[in-house]
């Protein structure tokens, strides 16, 4: 009897180990951190209205950072608190410094967010979330007939909601696919002898599409 139980014990740990080896991690919990890359697009917000067709009205580039946060696995959902470096290569093609989406001539700089996430587990191994927090950008003035950037520059303030799939890799390593949608309505200039200016009304508009590889740890 106790050679056909041990038998027995030994056959089940032989066919669950494959199983359980090839399972990624579904817990979606503790700490991460990742590699952001994707499309930018920064413009005039809904309430511009600008007829002059000379004017950019936008500019688009490359979306480069990188990410932390930390999750909490409530069972079929997941809540969690995150926070971005991201810089990119938009800017504005004109070589003067006519009203273009109303700053003139700008190329995207930095930019910082903090936010939360709330997602639900399509299955063990996808998550798919909602997300929102503050957002702070800068926008770095070029010079009228060159591609250098001035010592002055907007200070934008704003909010940021976005919608994303996280699917787990393995047992650390996850990809993330998201959309994200800021709205600046706040702003300041820092300039170049160090002066600021007051704050003032703004209407702009920010879409992005990015992609992420990360490690939970």
């Amino acid at each position: 009897m106790r050679k056909i139980l041990a038998a027995t014990l030994l056959t089940g740990a032989a066919v669950a180990s494959p199983a359980l080896a090839q399972e990624p991690n579904p817990t979606f919990t503790g700490p991460r951190v990742e590699a952001i890359l994707g499309y930018d697009h920064t413009g005039a917000g809904s309430s511009v209205d600008n007829d002059n067709n000379r004017d950019d009205q936008s500019i688009d580039g490359l979306l480069y950072g990188v990410g932390a946060g930390y999750d909490v696995n409530l069972g079929s959902a997941v809540v969690g608190v995150e926070g971005e470096f991201t810089d990119s290569t938009a800017k504005s093609n004109r070589r003067d410094f006519t009203d273009q989406f109303g700053f003139g001539r700008v190329k995207q700089g930095r930019d910082l967010y903090v936010g939360a996430r709330a997602g639900i587990l399509a299955n063990p191994q996808t998550l798919v979330y909602v997300k929102g927090g503050y957002t702070n950008t800068k926008l770095g003035v070029l010079a009228g007939d060159t591609n250098q950037t001035t010592d002055t520059s907007f200070k934008l303030d704003g909010w940021r909601v976005g919608a994303g799939v996280e699917r787990a890799i393995n047992a650390n390593s996850f990809a993330k696919l998201e959309y994200r949608y800021s709205k600046y309505s706040d702003a300041h200039i820092d300039f170049a002898n160090g002066a600021t200016s007051d704050e003032f009304g703004i209407d702009t508009d920010r879409h992005q599409v990015v992609a992420s590889v990360g490690w939970r740890f």
